[in-house]
């Protein structure tokens, strides 16, 4: 009799990489001595969806320490918002400046 190789079919488990999550970047506003402080709680509120106590608070913080973090996003979205409150500010002849770090 002939003997017959057996060949055995080893079908190796793929292995799934768990997708990178984004990059996230932190939006912050930053202190000037010309922006009206009612105006930088109104930005928090209408951009990063703050309630009054927080955008409040958010706004001491910018106001003391120099800068405030308005929130943490990927990057499209922080880039958005950091648009939106530029062209907000300057559309109210404010100089409040706002930028994005990556965390």
């Amino acid at each position: 009799m002939a003997s017959i190789k057996h060949q055995e079919n080893t079908i190796e488990a793929t292995k799934t990489a768990k997708p990178k999550p984004p990059s996230m970047y932190r939006v912050v506003l930053l202190n000037d001595d010309f922006t009206p402080m009612e105006f930088v709680v109104d930005v928090l509120e209408r951009f990063f969806n703050k309630n009054r106590e927080q955008a409040t608070q958010i706004m001491l913080q910018v106001h003391t320490e120099g800068s405030g973090v308005c929130g943490i996003y990927p990057h499209g979205i922080a880039e958005t918002k950091v648009s939106q409150v530029l062209a907000y500010a300057n559309e109210h002849q404010h100089p409040l400046q706002c930028a994005m770090q990556e965390v």
